[in-house]
């Protein structure tokens, strides 16, 4: 039990690494949570930092959901606890302890946590999102269609809906759309910025 505490907290601590900010602060001494959309993530790093800030913030966003899921699947050989550790990722890149609970919407973390559960479902995710950015320009509506096909994605891959892998991933992609639900209702005014 000591164990799983442990690896949960350090899944947790490294989901709350709050990158975004840390790098908007040193190159451009901004604060991004008063800034843009107020999300610490890559995308509110591109529209105020630059290109390559952000591709470095998404980088190691991604990392934060892949390595506790391995450090999980390393320490323990249940699935529902790397599933766990991902999902403590998770919320640590949403609510970081560092950021007095601020952070970012948790695509790229996410994205992360499921590359690490199944290769095949995260790129199967990632190129939902590359091919609905590519025909709209528009971030938010790329990841809420990503976060909406990837229960399907996982479903397909796994087989049956009984599974950990599938339950959580539902669980993810409703994170993520209610994170998301502020863009949603300016998609639907036609308001949303492009990239």
């Amino acid at each position: 039990m000591v164990l799983v505490f442990c690896i949960l907290l350090v899944s947790y601590l490294l989901g709350s690494f709050p990158s975004g900010f840390l790098l908007a602060k040193s190159l451009k001494g901004i604060d991004l949570r008063y800034v843009g959309s107020g999300s610490t993530g890559a995308t509110n790093v591109l529209r105020n930092v630059g290109r390559w800030p952000a591709l470095f913030v998404f980088i190691i966003d991604v990392l934060k959901g892949f390595i506790a899921v391995k450090i999980a699947s390393f320490m323990l050989s249940d699935n529902i606890f790397q599933v766990l550790a991902g999902l403590f990722a998770i919320a640590g890149h949403i609510w970081s302890i560092w950021l007095k609970g601020k952070g970012g919407k948790a695509v790229a973390t996410g994205l992360g946590m499921f590359i690490a559960l199944s290769w095949k479902v995260g790129l199967a995710s990632f190129g939902t999102f590359l091919t609905v950015i590519s025909l709209t320009k528009i971030v938010s509506l790329s990841s809420i269609t990503a976060a909406i096909l990837l229960p399907i994605y996982m479903l397909i891959y796994i087989g049956t809906i009984n599974h950990s892998f599938t339950f959580f991933s539902f669980i993810v992609a409703i994170i993520v759309i209610w994170k998301h639900r502020s863009n949603l209702n300016r998609i639907f005014k036609g308001e949303e910025p492009k990239i």
